[in-house]
Formats: structure tokens, sequence, C-alpha cells
């Protein structure tokens, strides 16, 4: 597996064991050393590569143990810190690393719950572990920007260097995104009086800022929508148009061989988009290259594994008024009127449940 799987495989296996994660050790066993093993390539049986338990001489407080240090070029890299699964991680639970991190050569720590992992250097002040973290890696959340930058933490790949070096920009990139994520959901005063300036030229009275405070709302939420939909179109529009056309110039080249007379099945860019937009729900729950479209004279229909007694959903565009029919546990048929193929995307639930029933 190439290292965006190992980290997905991690993120399969965290929600199987999650349950059962009781406490720190629990955690420890499950998630964390083989975060440490699997994805970030450290032997966690050599203890020349990874000291469970690591204790330093900090001059405060004697005895005092990190859980794990990674060892390499026989020096102290990065330090750890375990809390177990589910437990909120703050600062507060960082002490060890704080003292840790100026007695040793480590320029990395990391604090994490198996789940959520922490990364902190020291670009305030040298030599002392900031306050915030400059990255964070949620397995139950995976972000694709951010596993580039977990790579470079790997055994193989590892430069204090060129990470310490990325992580100024990495630290304020993912503050400016928490802040625009935060005015998303509840844009303040300020935010909503910079928009309303923009196309308002008024005095913004008590009663206007009401106003555009639920505008200003709305439009980010629709903005966001849009651009999710757009992207989710665009990301396999092209191969799912190469595939449909592929099946396509399939069923006539098999209907030649059988009657020399022209197919009577016309498959409609429609049920292209249509097939692209059912691909997009489902791919988080199944790998779309098992989902299948037969199309029909009166119907496009969209299968898993190509196998009939799997019928997912069949889109009825031949007619003025559009359907798409979804089956139920029963393997029976309910029919949506939709005005355009966008309005698929309201049906996601009922898709995924469909789905669920032959998984």
């Amino acid at each position: 597996m190439d290292f965006i799987e190992r980290l997905q495989a991690l993120s399969k296996k965290l929600a199987q064991v999650s349950a059962n994660l009781a406490t720190e050790e629990a955690t420890k066993n499950a998630l964390v050393m083989p975060f440490l093993h699997s994805v970030l390539g450290y032997d966690v049986f050599d203890p020349n590569e990874v000291i469970p338990e690591f204790t330093a001489d900090t001059g405060i407080k004697k005895g005092e143990k990190v859980d794990y240090a990674l060892i390499k070029d026989s020096e102290v890299q990065i330090l750890i810190e375990c809390k177990k699964y589910g437990e909120a991680l703050s600062t507060k639970h960082a002490n060890q690393l704080f003292r840790y991190f100026s007695v040793t050569n480590a320029r990395i720590a990391i604090l994490t719950n198996g789940a959520q992992y922490q990364f902190y250097t020291d670009l305030d002040v040298p030599n002392k572990m900031d306050d915030k973290p400059f990255l964070t890696l949620d397995l139950e959340n995976l972000d694709e920007h951010i596993g580039p930058e977990i790579k470079k933490l790997t055994k193989s790949s590892f430069d204090v260097d060129s990470v310490v070096g990325a992580a100024g920009e990495l630290k304020y990139l993912n503050q400016v995104k928490k802040v625009l994520s935060d005015q998303f959901q509840a844009p303040d005063e300020e935010f909503v009086k910079f928009f309303t300036s923009k196309v308002y030229d008024g005095v913004q009275t008590t009663k206007v800022k009401n106003q555009f405070l639920e505008i200003t709302t709305k439009a980010l939420q629709q903005f966001l929508n849009d651009s999710i939909n757009a992207r989710l179109k665009s990301a396999i529009g092209n191969d799912v148009k190469e595939l449909v056309r592929a099946e396509v110039d399939n069923k006539e080249t098999v209907n030649l061989e059988e009657k020399p007379e022209k197919t009577k099945i016309q498959t409609t860019e429609e049920e292209i988009e249509g097939f692209n937009i059912v691909r997009a729900i489902l791919r988080q729950k199944v790998d779309v290259q098992r989902l299948y479209s037969r199309d029909t004279q009166s119907y496009f229909g969209i299968l898993l594994d190509d196998n009939n007694r799997k019928p997912l959903c069949r889109l009825w565009f031949n007619t003025k008024q559009k359907y798409i029919g979804i089956f139920d546990a029963s393997k029976n048929e309910v029919r949506y009127s939709i005005e355009s193929v966008d309005d698929i995307f309201s049906l996601s639930e009922q898709l995924q449940q469909t789905l669920a029933l032959y998984e």
C-alpha cells in the first residue's frame, strides 16, 4: 500500500475498534503503535527507533515520562504524548511535552488520542514548544491536504529542517481555515459588515445589519454547497462519461453483430450526468468502480457490481416529467419526481440506504 492507503486503512480500523477503546493503553495498542509503525514507518519493537515510557532529566520533575520518543540518527527527533480515545486534546495535556522539549534535541512533538494527532514545534521561541499545533491530523475526518505534510514526518523522508521550515505556513494556513470555518457556520458582525459594504450603499442600521446577517449566512451556505457539488461533478465527470460511452459503444457493437439494424437505445448527456451524481453520492460508501450503468429504451439503470439482483436506482428521463426510482428493502421501486438532475443530491440518504442493503 502507498502512504495515503495506509492512512486510510488506519482510519477504517479506527471506526471498527473505537467502541472498545476505554483506556489509554488500549488506545496505544490499537491506534498509536500502528500509526508509528504503518504510517510513519518506525519499528515499534526496536528500542533504537522507538523508546516507550521515555525518561529524561527535566531539572524540574525527576522520573517523569513521555509515552514515546522516536529516534533517528541516534538522536531523539519526535516526542509523543498519548491520551485515551475520545478524550479532548488541549495543551494542559502536554505538560511533559513542554518540559521534555527544552531538554532534548527533539524539534517535533505530537499530542494524540489515537484519532486526532496534533503536531507541535518551536516557531515562536527557539527550543520552547509552541502553545498551538502547526498541523492536526484527524483520522475520523481525513483531509486530502494533510497527507503530504504527514509523509514528511515518516522515517524514510524525515528532514527536520524541511518540516520546521514548512510549519510556519501550515500553522497560519490552518488557523485561517479555522476562522473561515467558524465564519461559515456563524458569521460575526465584522464579517457581515465587510460583505454588506460591498453590496449595500446605505447606512447600516440595526435593521439592515440583522437583515444582512441572515442574507450572508444563507449566501455562505449556498456558496459552500455549490462549491462541493461542482467539485464532486468535476472530480469524476470525465471518467464517468468515458465509462458510459464505452459501455454504450460495447452494446452497439453487440447489437450490430446480432442484428444489422441500428440500436434504439440512446444514452443522453443528462443520463450521464445523473449517473455522475449518483456515483458522487455513493463514493464515500463504496468504490465507484463497483457502480455500473445499464441503459434501456425506457430507463437508465444503475447497479452494484453489475448485478441485476443489486439494483440501486433507475433514471426515468425519457418523458417530460423526470423521475428517479430508488429500490427499497423489498426490491420495490419508489419513484421520486425531480425537476433537474441536481435534485438527485436531495435523495442522498435514500440512495445510501439502498446501497446498505447489499453491503
